[in-house]
């Protein structure tokens, strides 16, 4: 099967560009639709998980996933983040967990490319509706992981057109890229890491990979729907934001963010069984600003 053109969350190294390009988002009409197919409705999030991963960092990104579909959360949480995407033409309003897949042997080696991430995400099923997600664990490598991006989510034909995504555990290979800001910057202005909410800094910061990849599949699925700029290198709806986390943010800084009195953890949204996550604000398209929970 032949893969659709797929997006990548890029790497926090560009702080610099990424910040002033958000800056001139801001200023410029809504992301463009293209009027293409929008993952409406109840999407189902199928998890591919490669590699060995604890049952407590498979918790924190479950938790996650369910807590985009829970109405009685504390303010701000995670499901009134999720509910900006239903800006977007009326796209996705409810997320639930659908099957998960462990291949905690590697089946394909510790070293993959593109085409073995969209192999592995058909494992999910080919149905609409759904996102096949791939995780893999910190002791994978991925081509262009560390070095152009820290996910990506695109499209592929099996029996019938679906959706995937893609987030690789970083706390290993390049904390200072894909998990900031729970980790030093590689580079650019420096300044205190974040605590990780959940006290994992791999896992919390495949969720902020993952926020973003999947606010981006269920609003420009098909390579059609909304993004602003050049179809190889679209601005979607969290990489329109990248770097912010909160209000006052700039290059280097999340911004203004909430701080756990008992753990110390960083965040700005309530999640399920008492879990904290910190969130990239996702570009809200009735106010044309990067919208943030604090």
């Amino acid at each position: 099967m032949a893969p659709n053109l797929f997006f990548s969350i890029l790497l926090p190294l560009f702080f610099l560009a990424a910040s002033s390009m958000a800056a001139l988002v801001q200023q410029s009409p809504l992301l463009k639709y293209h009027n293409g197919t929008l993952l409406r409705g109840t999407v189902t999030v199928n998890l591919i998980w490669y590699g060995k991963f604890t049952a407590v960092q498979r918790s924190i990104i479950v938790d996650f996933l369910h807590s985009l579909n829970s109405p009685k959360l504390a303010a701000p949480s995670a499901a009134s983040w999720w509910r900006t995407t239903e800006k977007y033409g009326g796209g996705a309003s409810k997320v639930v967990v659908g099957k998960q897949f462990l291949d905690e042997n590697c089946s394909l080696g510790k070293s993959l490319k593109h085409s073995n991430i969209v192999y592995l995400a058909a494992r999910g099923g080919h149905s609409a509706g759904v996102i096949n997600a791939v995780l893999t664990a910190n002791d994978v490598a991925v081509n262009g992981f560390c070095m152009s991006r820290c996910g990506t989510h695109g499209s592929a034909r099996g029996a019938a057109r679906f959706a995937y995504a893609w987030v690789g555990d970083s706390e290993t290979q390049c904390p200072g890229y894909c998990a900031w800001p729970f980790h030093q910057p590689a580079y650019g202005p420096q300044a205190p890491p974040l605590v990780a909410p959940n006290g994992d800094v791999g896992a919390d910061g495949m969720v902020i990979n993952l926020a973003a990849v999947l606010a981006g599949a269920v609003t420009n699925p098909f390579n059609n729907g909304y993004f602003q700029g050049p179809v190889t290198a679209p601005l979607e709806a969290v990489t329109a934001c990248t770097g912010v986390f909160g209000s006052g943010a700039y290059p280097g800084y999340a911004g203004t963010v909430l701080t756990d009195k008992s753990s110390g953890g960083s965040y700005n949204a309530h999640g399920v069984n008492g879990r904290r996550y910190l969130l990239p604000a996702m570009w809200d398209p009735q106010t044309s600003q990067c919208a943030t929970l604090v």
